[in-house]
């Protein structure tokens, strides 16, 4: 029984001492979306806002703003079966 509980706990402290598997808590589509803005933009993505899945005449739809390493933010678009997003870089207004 005790050599039992010992090897028990060795078990228990050689898995504490694995690296974590980092896993995502996004959408897939936003790893697509951070491959493309980085392929085509340069963009390293820091974080998403207004993050949005919808649906359009019977299509889905999926949004959201990127913010890059750089400072540099775009707004990217997809309605379904579009593979590719639309990339909108967000640019200062003047009202």
């Amino acid at each position: 029984m005790r050599h039992q509980i010992i090897a028990f706990s060795a078990a228990v402290l050689v898995a504490a001492s694995l690296p974590a598997l980092a896993q995502s808590t996004d959408p897939a589509w936003l790893d697509a979306v951070s491959e493309q803005l980085a392929r085509d933009q340069q963009c390293q993505v820091e974080y998403f806002v207004n993050i949005r899945e919808g649906e359009l005449a019977g299509r889905r739809t999926f949004e959201a703003r990127a913010q890059c390493r750089d400072g540099r933010q775009f707004d990217a678009a997809r309605t379904e079966p579009e593979a590719e997003f639309t990339l909108k870089i967000c640019e200062v207004t003047v009202c």
